[in-house]
């Protein structure tokens, strides 16, 4: 039988606005749980949250013993803009670290994953979380960026995206400050990332940019870059990037 979620409202720190967003819970059994917690961001290009990306991935991380939370964040298509869904990604973390006992959670092994728009969200919280004030630490202890949306300038930016998080009249200064690669810092925590060269909607040079300022800044990371295969595959190939991470997640959190 499939792992049934349980959906609970994340809670907000004091600093941020608004509602607080939903999240669906995917619990291991109390044997097969290692303590690792997994918030998941489904892409979407900000104007949806596509199944395979938030419950697909749950199904599989659960399998391997993770903790998995996902995040109904805000939405442009729902007239929300930036930073609406930075806050609800900071809101997830913030509950997560808090009820951590209650799920068997080390508050020191919780990690962020997102793809195409969520893998930006992820990219984004991973290194604006100190944009908010909190009484519980907001920092990823790690980030896993699927085909992720970076660029919010430039020939590599998702125009549809880019829209929905900041509306179609956002000036460039806007633009720039939620361009993920210009905001990393050595603080910013290792990352896992994963793109194919064939990708027709975001490009992988997404990825090498997220990358090479990872590199700049000495933050550890993999990459794996795959030669064929189209945008959004999520679970859905053959390409052996899910292995890969749970390794990858097994070295980070040891």
């Amino acid at each position: 039988m499939k792992n049934q979620p349980t959906q609970i409202q994340a809670m907000l720190p004091s600093s941020t606005t608004g509602a607080a967003p939903l999240m669906d819970c995917y619990l291991p059994t109390p044997a097969q749980r290692n303590g690792v917690g997994l918030i998941i961001f489904p892409g979407g290009g900000y104007g949806g949250h596509a199944e395979h990306e938030g419950k697909g991935y749950a199904d599989y991380f659960v399998a391997a013993g993770i903790t998995c939370f996902v995040v109904r964040y805000r939405l442009g298509s729902a007239n929300f803009r930036h930073p609406a869904m930075l806050e609800d990604a900071l809101a997830a973390l913030y509950t997560v670290r808090q009820r951590a006992s209650e799920w068997g959670l080390d508050p020191n092994k919780i990690g962020i994953m997102g793809s195409s728009a969520g893998g930006h969200l992820t990219a984004h919280t991973l290194v604006a979380y100190d944009r908010y004030a909190s009484d519980i630490a907001l920092r990823p202890n790690f980030g896993i960026l699927c085909y992720p949306v970076i660029a919010m300038t430039g020939p590599y930016c998702h125009t549809g995206s880019r829209a929905n998080l900041l509306g179609a009249d956002a000036d460039e200064a806007l633009m720039l400050d939620v361009s993920p690669e210009r905001l990393v810092t050595a603080q910013t925590p290792p990352c896992f990332l994963w793109h194919t060269v064939e990708d027709a909607a975001v490009p992988v040079e997404n990825s090498l940019l997220f990358a090479t300022a990872l590199r700049a800044h000495g933050v550890a990371f993999e990459m794996h870059i795959y030669p064929t295969g189209r945008h959004g595959l999520g679970l859905n190939t053959d390409l052996a990037w899910a292995s890969a991470c749970l390794r990858w997640i097994a070295e980070v959190t040891a």
